[in-house]
Order: C-alpha cells, then structure tokens, then sequence
C-alpha cells in the first residue's frame, strides 16, 4: 500500500477558526484528519483586510516561516500547511482576486513539488469567468477541480444588485465547469440539479458538523459569570441568537417579535458589528426603549459560546440565505429549545427537534409566548431530539469519514 499522502487545496476561505460556516469547518475537518497521515492539507488564506487570518488566534500553531518584511507567510496547525496572501482592498471584487491568486499558488505548488493526483477544493462560487481556464490549467497537472458552491450568495441583501448579478453567472459557469459540485445541504443539492440540469452536474451531499459534549467551562467560571453580569443576563433568563449582522439573518424580524411578545426574559444578540444596520433598525423598531433587547458584541472564545448557549432559555436561527448553517448546527447541540425560521435547510437539519416560525407579523412572538409557557419536561424532550439529529447525522467525525472517503475516491 502507498504511503503517499492525498494532496488537498484548499481555497474561498478567508480564515480559520473564527465566524462564518467555512471558517468552522477548515478548523473542524483539519482537528479531525490532523494525525492520518494519508491526507495532506494546503489552505490558502487571507493576509490582511477585512477577516483575514491571524495565527496568534489558534492554538499548537508550529513551523512559521515569514517574508523578509517580517510579516508571517505561512504555517502549520493542526498538521496542515496554512498559507496567507495579500490581496488589493479593492471591495467586494478583491474576494475575487483573492480566489484567482489562490488557486494560481496551489497550481504553482502542484507543478512545483510535482504532485500527482491533487483535489483543488473551492469553496464558493465567486471565480466564473476565469473558471474555465483555471480548471484546465489544474487538470493540465492531473488535479481535479471541486467545487462547495456554498448557498445562494447571490441572493445576499449585502451586494448590490450588479454584484449580485455576478455571482449567479459566475455560480453557472462553476458548476459547469468542476469535476464535483459538493453541497452542504440537500436542498442546495436540489437547486442545483434543477438549475443547472442542462450541464448534467455531478454532485454529492456532505453537511458541516458539531458536536454535543459539554462546555469546559464550570458553572461558576469567572468566563462565563463576568460574561452574564457585564449584560446584566441570569442563567435560563435569556433568549440568544448569534450570527453575522446582516439582513438575511432576520434580526429585524427577530427584534420586532419579541418585542412584541410577553416575555420576561431577555434576548442576547451575539453578533458583529454594523453600524448602520444597527440605526436603520432602531428607527424602524426603536429597539432601544425595550430592555429586554440587547447587543452584546462578538463571543469567539469558543467554550465560553458554548457555555452561553447550553445556559439559554432558548436559541433563535433567522438565517434565510445558505446551506446547513454551523451556528445553528452548534445550537441544536447545545440549547434545548430552537426556535427557527421555517425555511426548507433549517427543517431539513433540525426535523422535529425545533419549534419553526415564519415571517408574518406575529407569528413568531406567539411562539416566543408558548415557549414560555412551556414545561421543562416538553422543553427538555426538544433538546434531546437535537441532540440526537447532531450525533447521528451530523458529528465532526462523522463529516470527517464522509471528506476523507470523497479525497479517496478520486
């Protein structure tokens, strides 16, 4: 038997190990293969703006090597080869060229270390016009193109309409063009058979992942007890969401119903900064006059997240735009009680383990009134069931085995 290790490249991905669903999974799939030595990972990352990769971050990071200006050029952790670019801030087109000098670095490797049989693994569907001619350079060197097309993005409230425009053309000229199409939900799967049925995609399906141990944290860690008295929280006594801040997440419709409902408790908004959205919403909700109502910032220690979540009353998941979302993944295995907007990736990931709301007016505050009302038997028999959909369907390892058996198989 070979000893040779499956190269993997890995671009589309701005970091590791903090918010956002690819982040998590590059964190997650290198903890899980960091000691089979029959894969060998390349991740290409961002060196600076908004989001980009900072090393001091990461735990157990080794082998840095730097550029004569002093700046890190790369490194390894969790037995992976980490490499950072500079990209021109030049707005959403610099996510672009981000990508193209990306793979342009993998096919440089590839060629270089004369490496046979590589996967280049794109995550995200920004690259479609210089696509075609990528993929022939990487099939050139005997490598195969995958693609994770990610969920919709040109459907995010965040792009203007021409950029939007973009990235659907430019998902429609990556899914013609890769070897593998591999989506994160059945129903982006689904879509984009459909969509694209005249191209005959080839596909396969393989979620994110989370896990159900329990936080670290004790209940009386200073972390988590200055965490709550800096927001003036109780144990069991709050609501929680946590997600980027951005329309498609419905935070608008998520304030507006609890303020309307009869709730006691308070909701933590755990998420990033965005001014903006932050004013535009509090003159069409005036949200700061209810006290329940609180933004308090970002968590990214990630045991102290997971002690947050296992001490809410309950969890909401707004986002409406994406495949099978970490966050929500990550609170099925956590919270006992998830309310979720009632969107086909949410109930495909949740099944009957999550109360689902909609967006019509009133609809979720009545949901917030009977989670109130609940009893801890009925709440508590909804977390086992989430519990349940994580280990079965949805654990690290589990995810893991399903990678490593898609880069053997090619």
């Amino acid at each position: 038997m070979s000893t040779t290790p499956r190269h993997i490249f890995i671009i589309g991905a701005k970091c590791i190990g903090q918010y956002g669903g690819y982040e998590t999974f590059l964190d997650k799939l290198t903890e899980v293969h960091q000691h089979d030595g029959s894969v060998c990972y390349h991740i290409v990352t961002k060196a600076n703006g908004d989001g980009a990769m900072d090393e001091t971050k990461l735990d157990q990071v080794t082998g840095i090597t730097k550029n004569q200006d002093g700046s890190v050029d790369s490194f390894v952790y969790h037995n992976a080869n980490i490499v950072k670019l500079h990209v021109p801030q030049i707005g959403a087109a610099q996510a672009i060229i981000y990508d193209v000098k990306a793979f342009k670095w993998c096919l440089g490797y590839i060629s270089s270390k004369h490496i046979s049989n590589a996967v280049i693994y794109v995550l995200a569907c920004r690259l479609g016009p210089f696509f075609a001619g990528l993929v022939r350079k990487a099939h050139k060197l005997n490598a195969q193109v995958y693609v994770n097309p990610d969920g919709h993005e040109w459907k995010r409230a965040k792009w203007s309409g021409p950029v939007r425009k973009y990235w659907k053309e430019s998902e429609r000229m990556m899914v013609k063009r890769a070897d593998l199409l591999v989506c994160d939900s059945v129903n982006i799967e689904k879509y984009i058979r459909e969509e694209y049925k005249d191209y005959s995609p080839k596909t396969t399906f393989i979620a994110y992942g989370a896990d159900v141990r329990k936080s670290y944290l004790g209940d009386n860690d200073s972390r988590f007890t200055d965490w709550l008295s800096s927001h003036g929280l109780e144990k069991y006594h709050y609501y929680m969401c946590c997600g980027r801040f951005v329309p498609e997440n419905s935070f608008e419709i998520m304030i507006r119903e609890f303020m309307k409902s009869h709730s006691d408790k308070d909701f933590a908004i755990i998420t990033t900064k965005n001014d903006s959205l932050l004013e535009e919403l509090e003159n069409k909700l005036h949200w700061r006059s209810d006290k329940r109502i609180k933004f308090v910032g970002t968590v990214y220690d990630s045991e102290l997240l997971k002690k947050i979540r296992e001490n809410a009353y309950g969890n909401f998941h707004g986002h409406t735009v994406g495949g099978t979302n970490p966050s929500l993944l990550e609170a099925l295995g956590s919270t006992d009680l998830n309310l979720l907007i009632d969107v086909g990736f949410n109930r495909e990931v949740a099944d009957d383990s999550a109360i689902y709301w909609s967006a019509s007016e009133g609809d979720l505050a009545g949901a917030i009134d009977r989670a109130d009302a609940m009893d801890d038997i009925t709440r508590q028999e909804y977390g086992r069931r989430a519990k349940d959909r994580i280990i079965n369907h949805y654990s690290w390892e589990f995810i893991g085995n399903e990678y490593k058996s898609l880069w053997m198989k090619g």
